[in-house]
């Protein structure tokens, strides 16, 4: 039994925002795909901002392309604590970014959040369920999903399948499954430790723990957006607007 105190613990988290953006090109010319403009807000604060709301304190944010811009918009923000784990040298993909920023994060289990999607809440913060969720005794990272009813920006077959207990499988030769990765993780910093490759992706350890019916899921509750060409953005905007319209009382969004 996992202790309400011990998961009130997970306050450390890791933004990747170290990728080089070519599918949203032209707009990503000039500007890091993280500080791309969605309803008024840079994907990288919607990121921070469902962090702060579910009670993180302080964040690593991984850089690489155009990374001297991100530093800047960083500057501005005073919650959450923001490290910045430098990749200017060389990108380390998805897992190998995490590795090589744990000096920042915590010992036990933290939240890694990707910086080119984000979500609406519905009742209440999804970290803060994401957090009340998480058993390290049966898990090594639980992923939060959506599925395609409650996602905008998502065109493909799918991801995941998942029993009555959480358990997640993935699509492997079926036409569709129907739970989609949305891009949040809770995951023992340990995995990252024992990976001896500096240069891997966050697939290898969703492999490793799958084999072990050890990668879990937590369903989203709430509106998913995939931002990841320029013509989503105006889809994920109007998402937005037909979601309150149907939603009118929202929770408070986190200070930027």
């Amino acid at each position: 039994m996992v202790s309400e105190t011990e998961n009130q613990s997970i306050d450390r988290a890791m933004v990747l925002a170290a990728g080089l953006g070519t599918r949203m090109r032209p707009i990503t010319d000039s500007m890091p795909k993280p500080l791309v403009l969605v309803n008024g807000k840079t994907l990288l604060d919607h990121a921070l901002d469902a962090l702060v709301l579910g009670g993180v304190s302080r964040v690593t944010v991984n850089v690489h392309y155009l990374a001297d811009q991100i530093e800047d918009h960083l500057e501005a923000r005073s919650h959450p604590a923001i490290d910045i784990s430098d990749e200017r040298q060389a990108l380390l993909d998805s897992g190998g970014g995490v590795k090589n920023a744990m000096t920042g994060l915590a010992e036990g289990a933290f939240f890694i959040l990707n910086a080119d999607s984000f979500w609406v809440d519905g009742e209440g913060s999804n970290i803060k369920r994401m957090r009340a969720a998480w058993n390290p005794e049966q898990m090594d990272m639980m992923l939060l999903v959506s599925t395609a009813d409650q996602s905008t920006g998502f065109d493909g077959p799918g991801d995941f399948f998942m029993n009555d207990l959480g358990v997640l499988t993935r699509r492997g030769e079926a036409v569709s499954a129907p739970y989609i990765y949305a891009g949040a993780i809770v995951a023992k910093a340990e995995q990252f430790q024992a990976i001896r490759q500096d240069v891997f992706s966050l697939n290898t350890l969703f492999d490793k723990a799958i084999a072990e019916n050890r990668l879990y899921g937590c369903k989203l509750n709430g509106l998913w957006l995939h931002v990841g060409t320029p013509a989503s953005i105006a889809e994920a905007e109007q998402a937005i607007e037909t979601d309150a319209s149907r939603q009118p009382i929202r929770n408070p969004t986190a200070p930027s």
